[in-house]
């Protein structure tokens, strides 16, 4: 028990080094789209670029969806220390209205995936 507080006060100050290494990896040009207002029932393409600032190559190892009525697609290479990949979102919007969908990323850098996002209005 004698140790305990010792340990306490280290883990917390590794465990946060920790996390900004793993956030600084991957710089999103935007985390989040407005993409204003779009017609009903044509697809609508939502693209999110982002940099490795890392310094190893990064894979996207997941992309998911939020919805049936988005696909996606993305760079399927390894992006270099330096250089650009993206996150595509493709939304085909069947009613009018307010809408908002996410697609989640996982990358080899980070296990935990990061949710971008997208929004606008159907007409």
């Amino acid at each position: 028990m004698a140790f305990s507080p010792f340990y306490a006060s280290v883990f917390p100050v590794e465990n946060n080094s920790v996390v900004k290494m793993i956030a600084d990896a991957v710089k999103w040009k935007s985390e989040s789209i407005d993409v204003g207002t779009i017609p009903q029932g044509k697809p609508k393409l939502i693209r999110f670029e982002f940099t490795n600032t890392s310094s190893k190559p990064i894979v996207i190892e997941n992309v998911a969806p939020s919805c049936g009525c988005t696909t996606a697609d993305y760079t399927k290479t390894p992006i270099l220390p330096g250089k650009k990949g993206f996150v595509e979102a493709s939304y085909n919007a069947a009613s009018k209205g307010a809408f908002m969908k996410t697609v989640s990323v996982t990358t080899s850098d980070s296990k935990t995936p990061k949710t971008l996002s997208f929004k606008g209005v159907v007409s």
